[in-house]
This record gives structure tokens, C-alpha cells and sequence, in this order.
């Protein structure tokens, strides 16, 4: 099957970026350590050239070698640094281990999906999707922690989604994923407030990444639908917005929850649903 049609409109796509697109942004994370999951394309990529053109030594983890490589490419010229970082997050013990080394900034990003009834839904494809998206953020923050509660200072931010807040049919254990990466957040706010550590989600609607352009091509598919009408009277039948949000966005919400002027936000979601929610 061939990809989706790219759907167009008068923000950049994320793949368009490069380190030219971020001049001029401060260097507020020098000297700061970033780790960024599921970095290698998406919100993850976007979050990880971000915090690098702040000036921040990146880990950027994923499965993806390829895509991690390309990734470095797109980095020349950046005040700060990205690492590759090649790691399942199915291995637990290495997710953990992964944070301890002076992680001052974690994003918890990485996600995968599968839409299937309930009845249907494979018991061990629930069981990753709950491993890769809540128990490793678990292990991530178990093995950040100590690092940033011994220096009074830390940023968490857990990249949820509207399906944190809401429910759809079909996406059980990324539901069930999601909110309870919620809730591990507002726990993680409760515990690290007094040490200096805040935690917050960051929770889009459907983002313009190749987890996104896999359910439009399949919905379309499944519909006998065009691309565009799938986008429009499907994915976003509950959005106001009719359009997908682009990984820079969120990626800018990141940079500010991580920046100082959001050093009192802490055990906070902010949406950016495009209107979803506020029905």
C-alpha cells in the first residue's frame, strides 16, 4: 500500500526541519541534559531539535537506527547536541538504566498503536502497548529522579494525548496507556514538587506523524474513502480544527514547560486538540 496524500496547509512539515529553522531561539537548556523517547521521527524529532536549539545535550532514544541517523543530519548548526541512542523500550531494566546517567529533562514520547475490538485485541499486543508507553515512562522516571532531585531542579514532560482524556472505540491499550500516563504524571507533580521537579502532560490531538499517516491510509482504506475526506468526516469528525496538528507545535509547548516562566505548571495537562475536548 502505498502512503497517504500528503494533506496540505500553511504550516511547515515537520520533515522540513532543520537546524535553520530554529536561529534565533535562546539557549535556555545549556548545559541541561535532554533524554527524548521515540525520537528517531514525529513529536519525538521535533522535541529533540528543539531542546538541542536551546542549547540541550540530547539523548535521542529509539528503535529506529535509521531514523536516528537522520535525524543527527538535521542538527548541524545547533547551539546544543544530539546523541543516538538505539533501545527497545520493551527491555525494561535498559529503559531505567538509560535514564540514570544526569537526565535533567525527560520527555516520554515514544507510543505505538493498534485499532481492534476488545474481543478481538491480542492479548500480547496490549501488553506492549502498555509496556513501551506506561511502564517504561515508569522505569524512566524511577531512573531520572535521583538525578534531578539531588540537584533541585528537573522538567518532566509525558507527550499523553487527547486520548488521555477521552476514549475512542477500537484503541483499548492506547487508551488505557494513556490515561494512565496521566495519572503517573500528576503523581510524579506531587512527589518532585518539593524537590524542585515539575511534571506535566502535553496531550495533542492527531499529530501530522507516521503512526498518524498509517491510520489514514488504512481508514481510507477500510472506508473506500479518499485520504483527505477520511482526515476530515473520521479522524477528525470531534475536532473543530480541521487539520492535524504538526510535531513543531508540540514541540514548542515542550520547550516552554521546560523553560522558566513554567516553573509553577506542574501536575498540568495542556491540551492542544484543536478544539476536541471542548465539546
Amino acid at each position: 500500500m502505498t502512503g497517504p496524500t500528503p494533506i496540505p496547509h500553511n504550516v511547515p512539515l515537520d520533515v522540513s526541519l532543520n537546524a535553520s529553522d530554529f536561529a534565533g531561539r535562546s539557549a535556555d537548556f545549556a548545559g541541561r541534559t535532554a533524554l527524548v523517547t521515540g525520537a528517531a521521527s514525529g513529536i519525538g524529532a521535533a522535541c529533540a531539535l528543539r531542546l538541542a536549539a536551546a542549547g540541550a545535550t540530547v539523548r535521542a532514544l529509539d528503535l529506529d537506527a535509521a531514523g536516528l541517523e537522520a535525524l543527527g543530519r538535521r542538527t548541524e548548526g545547533l547551539p546544543g547536541s544530539v546523541e543516538a541512542v538505539v533501545l527497545d523500550l520493551s527491555d525494561l531494566d535498559a529503559a531505567e538504566h538509560a535514564a540514570v546517567a544526569g537526565t535533567d529533562i525527560l520527555v516520554n514520547n515514544a507510543g505505538i498503536q493498534l485499532v481492534c475490538p476488545i474481543e478481538d485485541f491480542p492479548p500480547d499486543a496490549f501488553h506492549r502497548i502498555i509496556t513501551v508507553m506506561l511502564e517504561a515512562p515508569f522505569r524512566l522516571l524511577r531512573g531520572a529522579l535521583p538525578h534531578m532531585y539531588a540537584q533541585g531542579w528537573g522538567r518532566i514532560v509525558n507527550i499523553s494525548s487527547v486520548h488521555g482524556l477521552r476514549a475512542s472505540a477500537y484503541k483499548s491499550a492506547y487508551v488505557a496507556a494513556k490515561h494512565g500516563l496521566e495519572g503517573l504524571s500528576k503523581t510524579a507533580a506531587l512527589e518532585g514538587a518539593p524537590h524542585g521537579v515539575t511534571s506535566n502532560c502535553v496531550s495533542p490531538g492527531y499529530v501530522r506523524t507516521p503512526l498518524v499517516e498509517k491510520q489514514l491510509a488504512d481508514q481510507a482504506a477500510a472506508h473506500s474513502l479518499p485520504v483527505e475526506r477520511v482526515l476530515t468526516e473520521v479522524l477528525l469528525a470531534g475536532q473543530a480544527l480541521k487539520r492535524l496538528i504538526e510535531p513543531e507545535e508540540v514541540a514548542e509547548a515542550v520547550a516552554y514547560l521546560c523553560g522558566p516562566h513554567a516553573s509553577s505548571i506542574t501536575g498540568s495537562t495542556l491540551t492542544m486538540d484543536g478544539g476536541w475536548t471542548a465539546r
